[in-house]
Formats: C-alpha cells, structure tokens, sequence
C-alpha cells in the first residue's frame, strides 16, 4: 500500500475531492455551486435547432406535412426585375390645367385676416385627400403669392398625370395633378427656383 503525503499533487486533488464529504455544510454548498454552475452553462449554450419534423407548437408533423429531403427540392426560377417604361407622353388635359388654374387661384387667395380653415376649404375640392394633411401645415400668411399671372402650361404630361407651370405675382409654381375618379387633384406642389 503507498504511503499518503500531505505534498505532491495527488494530495492537492484528495483535498478538492474529499472537501465536500467534510461536513453537511461542505457537501449543501457544494450542490449548490454545482447546480449554480449547471444553470449557467445552460444559459450560455446556444438554443438547439428546431427539429425538422416538428411544428412550430412542439407537435410532430404528419408525414404530408414534412419537408422534402434536400435532394428532391427543386430550386426556385431565377426573378428576372424588367424596369417598366415610363407611360408615353400625351397631349395636356384641358380639363387638369383648369383644376390647376381654380388651385391656384384658391392657393393665392388669402386676404389679411383669412382664417387657415378657410382657406383649406376653399382648396379641398381641388385637392387629394392625402395632400391635405400637408397643406394643413401651410399657415396662408405666409404664402408670398397672392395673385395667378399668366395661365397654367404643363412641362410634362402623361394619360393620368401632369407636371403644370404655373406663373404667380411671387414667382412660378411646379405642381403635379394627378387623375383620380373625382376627376383632376393636385397632389403636391413647390416653388420652382
């Protein structure tokens, strides 16, 4: 039988294995920083993966409902993205420079003291619902215009849009009417520099 030394390193390792089998409290704290241990490790794992022949509730799937083994899937056509070209030019719409003329005469027409509110109702009819929120933010005091001087021409023109120019006493205005099923809107508007 060998003889047991307090050196060397088989003493060090009988020393950390016989520490928790000291005493009741040795072997409690023991369990407890192993199980502490335990925990941690599983936190720090990564998930594993989903098992393939499960749902996303846990349930086994039903042998039609389970994928294809790789080798049998065909790969998806290749998406070709044709950029479409642009609508032909058309002839200018009487009837979109008249809803850009009466826009724009309601756009200019805000004497001192006009309320916001008023002048918003007076555009509503030539204007796109969605572009009213925008106007909304237009306070009408500050709009420098306030006479149209020369009629609307339209810089550019397809079957369901127009680009119009229309001149004011403060410089002209590019704005865009579009066709919708209530007739010619404006849809936006800007100074043109």
């Amino acid at each position: 039988m060998p003889i047991r030394t307090h050196r060397g390193r088989a003493a060090v390792y009988r020393r950390l294995w016989g520490w928790p089998l000291r005493s009741p409290r040795h072997l409690v704290t023991a369990l407890v920083v192993l199980g502490a241990l335990v925990v941690l490790i599983g936190f720090l794992l990564p998930e594993p993966p989903p098992n393939r022949y499960e749902g996303a509730d846990g349930r086994p799937l039903a042998q039609s409902e389970r994928p294809l083994p790789p080798s049998t899937r065909r790969p998806a056509p290749p998406t070709f993205s044709v950029p479409q070209a642009a609508p032909p030019p058309t002839a200018p719409d009487p009837a979109g420079l008249a809803v850009v003329d009466a826009w724009g005469r309601a756009w200019v027409n805000h004497p001192p003291g006009t309320a916001k509110q008023q002048w918003l109702d007076g555009l509503r009819q030539y204007t796109t619902d969605e572009f009213l929120p925008v106007m909304e933010s237009v306070e009408p005091a500050n709009v420098p215009s306030t006479a149209v001087t020369g009629p609307p021409v339209a810089v550019e023109s397809r079957r369901t849009s127009m680009d119009v120019r229309l001149p004011t006493n403060a410089g002209d205005l590019s704005v865009t009417v579009i066709k919708t099923p209530a007739g010619w809107r404006v849809s936006q508007y800007s100074k043109v520099d």
